[in-house]
């Protein structure tokens, strides 16, 4: 029974240990993620974050 056990026991610890080969190759300057869906543009954003900073750092 014990011996079972550790059997299992290390089959278990030693499949956590795989790790996939597949290795992603990108080109510097080149994004080849994903299309941004946001629907402000970066200046949008940049004002709503810059308005939440002034709100939080009032006190400094």
């Amino acid at each position: 029974m014990m011996r079972s056990f550790f059997l299992i026991a290390l089959v278990m610890s030693l499949s956590a240990c795989y790790e996939d080969g597949d290795v992603t190759l990108h080109q510097a300057g080149e994004y080849k993620g994903k299309l941004d869906t946001h629907s402000q543009t970066a200046e949008q954003r940049e004002a709503i974050l810059a308005k939440r900073f002034g709100q939080v750092q009032t006190d400094r």
